[in-house]
């Protein structure tokens, strides 16, 4: 009989979603896997065109409002962009969201709204993980609102040649901001716990200004 009274939330649907991912991804040969050992982390090159590029980019200008951290949680300085779910009704926001979910092999009922944001010069969102901390107070709401998270997918509107890398410092990993990219991560690891080495951090930016968009996937239908 298998041990379960060592298990984090969600650990066996977390694996399954890790595997269906992983296999998928291998197989894609437009899908480069990031080199190194520690985490599961992809990037796809022109997933986005350009015209989708802008439009996605204005789109975000539309509803960004300064971004929030969960309740508990804040501190100062710590997440200084902007931010803001679309609407999961908007055609093109429906599309791209398809494709990301075609893409990754996901079902689409376990995807989040996709979030955008807008880093200007100087802001920054500080080391984090993307996975929800049981012990915390949100973990009540979110476990029932899909449970935890177990792939990240980012996309890069513009490119910056200076500052504004999604930085995995235990990795030693910085990936600069490139239009068009598709950058895809597990949460965690291929047995369904949590991956402390997928810490990252959205680095200063130090010119222009940087939008990304961003979707996250739960164990189940989330909302």
């Amino acid at each position: 009989m298998a041990d379960t009274k060592n298990k984090v939330p969600d650990q066996d649907a977390l694996a399954r979603a890790g595997k269906i991912v992983r296999t998928r991804l291998d197989s894609d040969p437009k899908a480069y896997k990031v080199p190194t050992d520690k985490a599961e982390i992809y990037a796809i090159g022109e997933f986005l065109s350009s015209s989708e590029c802008r439009t996605l980019a204005g789109m975000i200008d539309v509803v960004a409002q300064p971004s929030t951290l969960y309740a508990g949680t804040e501190q100062a300085g710590y997440r200084t962009s902007y931010s803001g779910n679309f609407s999961a009704d908007d055609p093109t926001i429906r599309m791209i969201s398809r494709r990301i979910d075609d893409t990754l092999g996901m079902p689409a009922k376990v995807g989040e709204t996709m979030q955008g944001q807008r880093y200007q010069p100087g802001q920054q969102f500080k080391d984090h993980h993307d996975y929800f901390y049981p012990a915390e107070d949100y973990w009540k709401r979110e476990r029932k609102n899909g449970g935890q998270r177990s792939w990240t997918a980012m996309m890069f509107l513009n490119t910056l040649e200076r500052g504004g890398a999604t930085a995995f410092p235990r990795l030693g990993i910085q990936i600069a901001p490139k239009a068009g990219v598709l950058l895809v991560w597990n949460n965690n690891n291929p047995d369904g716990t949590p991956n402390e080495d997928t810490l990252h951090a959205g680095t200063p930016v130090t010119e222009s200004v940087k939008y990304v968009i961003t979707k996250w996937y739960r164990t189940r239908k989330w909302g």
